[in-house]
């Protein structure tokens, strides 16, 4: 009896030694499609899908949001296989590279920032070119906040500037170049329009131009364009001067109106020819047609104008 339990504890203790072969096999693994970061270290669950618990184990610093990194096949397959993963880079893979994602402030975004940092220091808009129109700034995805302008350089006279700007509120400030020139806002049409047109409200928009772009004699309000009438074609997009505008026409010439003159309680009325275009308010020369005298007087309303002086009326 005691030679049996001998022989049994000796036969569980063989078993329990003998090594599980399925535990020490090591899991097969494949390169993921995308191979993307989000933190600040690359692991093994960031190449394989699968990786189990082994996907934890850090192979190397991630580089900054928005940039790739190599690491060599060989370290990789030496690491996962430390891991108790097998991969076999069957696809002959020489580089593995690896991005790290983050939040784009794009080019758009830097040169906005320069101009109300611009703005604010000059009280003048400003227009900014970067020297590298596709330049681009990152952030990491958990990042909090905007970009940041850590130090701004105008040369006014060069027409320069130069910035260093934080992707996010503490990040590396990184350096950026460009043209910038003082702008000006000027109100221009959005179609063509004929002559003898009148511009109306839906008619302007504003444009930003160079300041050097804009002459002096430039129509700078939108309430100087609306209501006008065009003296001839007008292009769109284009700024305006006040000799491409005229107050609209209310007496053409050629038109019989009726001349007006009053004094106290005293009106008097005579039938005359326009002899001039006139507005609103505007003076014209009119021809009495029953004293057949030329005189001067102010439009009021479509067919009919004041005189200031009565002598007109006589025969």
């Amino acid at each position: 009896m005691t030679r049996t339990l001998a022989l049994l504890a000796a036969l569980a203790l063989a078993v329990s030694t003998v090594p599980d072969a399925r535990a020490q096999e090591p899991r097969t693994v494949f390169l993921k499609e995308r191979l993307t970061t989000l933190g600040a270290m690359i692991t093994l669950g960031d190449l394989f899908d699968g990786a189990g618990e082994a996907g934890d184990a850090i192979l190397a610093r991630a580089p900054a949001p928005g940039q790739s990194l190599s690491l060599d096949p060989d370290f990789i397959r030496a690491e996962a296989a430390r891991h108790g993963l097998h991969w076999a880079n069957a696809g002959g893979v020489l580089r593995v590279t690896v991005e790290r994602a983050g939040r784009t402030v794009s080019a758009t975004d830097i040169a906005r920032l320069i101009e109300e940092a611009l703005y604010v220091e000059s009280g003048q808009a400003h227009l900014v070119e970067l020297s590298n129109r596709t330049q681009a700034l990152h952030a990491p995805l958990d990042s909090a906040g905007g970009p940041e302008l850590i130090s701004l350089e105008h040369d006014a006279r060069a027409g320069l500037f130069r910035a260093e700007i934080a992707p996010w509120p503490g990040g590396a400030p990184e350096r950026i170049g460009g043209r910038v020139q003082p702008v000006s806002d000027v109100p221009v049409l959005t179609r063509a329009v004929a002559r003898g047109d009148v511009i109306t409200g839906d008619m302007v928009r504003w444009e930003r131009l160079a300041a050097g772009q804009v002459r002096p004699d430039t129509l700078m309000s939108a309430d100087a364009l609306i209501g006008q009438e065009a003296r001839r074609t007008l292009r769109a997009d284009t700024p305006l001067r006040a000799l491409d505008l005229q107050a609209p026409v209310m007496i053409a010439r050629g038109d019989t109106v009726q001349l007006v003159y009053q004094t106290g309680g005293l009106v008097l009325t005579a039938r005359a020819r326009a002899l001039d275009n006139a507005a609103e308010g505007q003076t014209a020369r009119f021809l009495n047609l029953q004293s057949n005298r030329t005189i001067e007087a102010i439009a009021e309303a479509p067919g009919q104008a004041r005189v200031a002086s009565g002598p007109v009326f006589t025969h």
